[in-house]
């Protein structure tokens, strides 16, 4: 997949798994990536920008297999602001399909 495709996916989708519940940094770089190929250290500085801008709060946890596991929580200001990213992504979604569709009529 295009890097700048994913440079520019990668804030909702992580967004939207905290949303879900919450989880550590690595657990949502493996989750990712099974849809699509991202590197780990791509993840962090991300969540330390959502973590400063105040869309996650954040608590450590004890981890059976090693130290604490720093986590992540989405505070409502972060639940806010995915809803607006995600209404962002259907009209943008919606505009290059058009866009694809007329594409292919030609």
């Amino acid at each position: 997949m295009n890097v700048q495709f994913k440079k520019g996916v990668l804030e909702i989708c992580v967004l939207a798994l905290v949303a879900r519940r919450d989880r550590y940094g690595y657990e949502l770089a493996v989750k990712i990536s099974e849809k699509f190929e991202v590197a780990v250290g791509s993840v962090y500085p991300l969540l330390n920008r959502l973590t400063q801008e105040e869309y996650f709060s954040t608590y450590l946890q004890e981890s059976p297999e090693g130290p604490p596991r720093k986590y992540y929580s989405l505070t409502p200001k972060g639940r806010l602001h995915m809803m607006d990213l995600k209404d962002e992504w259907k009209q943008f979604a919606e505009a290059v399909n058009a866009l694809l569709a007329e594409g292919e009529q030609d």
